[in-house]
């Protein structure tokens, strides 16, 4: 359905979870692949799946301005001119407020909104300066809607990552460059970075009405929707794929009796 031959994506996190899952599925539409990522040994095996000739993969810290500008031209080097921006990167540990270090909580933000920020700054800079009418895609959260315990810095950086993509969407639409958010609830994807207790898995399966968690290839294939010519008139949206989660509370029992 989707032909992405000959475009260009560029993907922070891309090397394992939702991120490899986006990186798969625009692959295997024919796209060219660089993946940032800050796990060395994620990337090779990532890269490992996807056609060499058609995938890159860069270590890097989207923490840090100067390796996010430099994997930019990196990749533009070795494919040409982005076409497609996915901000993926993004960590969720676990903590409540009053334990919560200065730390724990810059960890959070720095990663997940300042790394958000600093990839889709680097994106469309260079779309602007090859006059690119590229898509960029930024990854937030229902937990940007949707507070949750011991999470206020991972809630509290998605709520940014939706604010933040919203007024670049604004920015961007004189330029003709779409910039949109899909919103990811329970993923299943095994995490080194941020792995979840089987207590809280089980719960989140409870309440999600299509009965299964989600799959990276499911947001992998809103991303394809998005970076299509089908999306030409969306911008500054937020997209959820949750199974229904995000509808209501599926798993409370029926209230009569």
């Amino acid at each position: 359905m989707f032909d992405y031959t000959d475009k260009h994506v560029i993907i922070t996190g891309g090397a394992a979870g939702i991120g490899f899952g986006i990186a798969k599925c625009f692959h295997d539409a024919g796209a060219k692949i660089s993946i940032g990522d800050f796990r060395p040994d994620a990337l090779d095996a990532a890269l490992a799946q996807l056609s060499p000739e058609r995938s890159y993969g860069y270590t890097v810290d989207v923490r840090d301005e100067k390796q996010i500008d430099t994997f930019f031209h990196s990749a533009e080097q070795e494919f040409g001119p982005v076409d497609i921006v996915v901000a993926n990167a993004g960590v969720i540990p676990s903590v409540s407020v009053v334990n919560m270090t200065v730390e724990d909580w810059d960890r959070v933000m720095d990663t997940n909104a300042r790394g958000t920020f600093l990839t889709c700054r680097a994106g469309a800079r260079s779309m602007l300066a090859n006059s690119n009418q590229g898509k960029i895609i930024t990854i937030a959260s229902i937990a940007a809607d949707a507070a949750r315990v011991d999470a206020s810095h991972y809630c509290a950086s998605k709520a940014a990552i939706v604010q933040f993509t919203k007024s670049l969407a604004l920015e961007m639409a004189k330029h003709q460059i779409n910039v949109n958010i899909i919103k990811p609830g329970y993923v299943e994807v095994e995490s080194d970075v941020s792995p979840l207790s089987e207590e809280y898995k089980e719960v989140t399966r409870k309440g999600i009405p299509l009965g299964r968690p989600g799959q990276p290839e499911d947001i992998g294939n809103m991303a394809l929707f998005l970076a299509s010519d089908y999306a030409e008139h969306i911008t500054g949206e937020s997209f959820v794929v949750a199974g229904g989660a995000s509808a209501g509370r599926a798993n409370l029992p029926p209230a009569q009796p």
